[in-house]
Parts: structure tokens; sequence; C-alpha cells
């Protein structure tokens, strides 16, 4: 059996073995800070501008970065409380995880879902304003994912951690 190959022709593992020194540099100020413009990106890696859009479209065309977003203030947004939601199927079967994955991606707020080990098959992390908010979101919509048997509920009480940032 042929195993798959990225766009550059290379396997999936070896993408992370093509990216060199410069490659890495410059992922990791965009992901500090991805409004940098070319100019000023190319004079931090040491390249001359058109080589370094020659190796940031690189990185695009190979999906190593996949997409540039704004990192929005959730507290701004009243959607401060972060809620951890483990889920338990009724059975697991193909049939069951696709029904719960396709209900999965329509809940209000729900930021990741995540097939997991252990006593849980999904996580799902879930932002709201409040708990009433999440309340209001557990009885209209947490209680009608399909083939669900159990689901416990866990809110964040203090942010100790998070980032956007890959490890490299």
């Amino acid at each position: 059996m042929r195993s798959k190959t990225s766009r550059s022709g290379a396997e999936p593992d070896d993408q992370a073995a093509e990216l060199d020194r410069t490659d890495r540099r410059i992922l990791k100020l965009l992901q500090d800070d991805a409004t940098l413009s070319n100019v000023a990106l190319a004079e931090q890696v040491s390249l001359s501008p058109a080589a370094c859009l020659r190796r940031v479209e690189k990185l695009k065309r190979d999906g190593v970065i996949s997409r540039v977003v704004a990192h929005l203030d959730p507290e701004q947004l009243q959607a401060g409380m972060v809620v951890l939601i483990g889920v338990v199927l009724d059975r697991s079967t193909p049939e069951s995880f696709a029904a719960f994955e396709e209900a999965a991606q329509k809940v209000s707020g729900c930021m990741e879902c995540h097939v997991v080990t252990g006593e849980f098959d999904y996580f799902m992390l879930v932002r709201t304003r409040d708990s009433q908010s999440f309340n209001r979101l557990h009885a209209e919509q947490l209680l009608y994912l399909p083939g669900v048997r159990q689901i416990r509920s866990f809110m964040g009480l203090r942010q100790v951690v998070s980032t956007h940032k890959v490890p490299m």
C-alpha cells in the first residue's frame, strides 16, 4: 500500500524534517505576530523580501501554515466562561460516532471537540457567557445530542495556560 504524500512530494512524517532553521524562525515569528509585513519578516530572518515571500508561500502551499486568523478576547465578547464537557456515547459504532460528531459541530460556542481515551468518548471545549447561559445551552442543545448516555461538565475557574503556539 502506498503512503500519502504532501503536495511537495514528501512523506507527511518528513514534513518537519524539510523545515530548515530559517523556515522555523519564520514560523516562530509569525506565531508571535502574523501581521508582520513581509519586509519586516525578511529583515528579521536575514533574507531578501522576495526570498522570504517565496518561503512563506511554500509553507502555505505545503499546509504548514494552514490559515491566518485574529485571536479575539473572549471576555470582551461575553464568552469568558470555559466549560470542558466529557461525553460518553451509549454505543461505540461508526454510525453513533458520525451522528454525534455531525451534531457537535452545531453546538453553540463549541470551540473544540476531541475523541479521547479513558472513561469518556469525547471532550468538548465550549465557551459561553456565564453559568446561566451554559445552563440554557445544556438544556436546549447538549441534552439532545444523538447517542449520548452521559455528559459531565467541568466549568473553568481560572485559566492557567492558553497558547496558540505550536511547539517546534
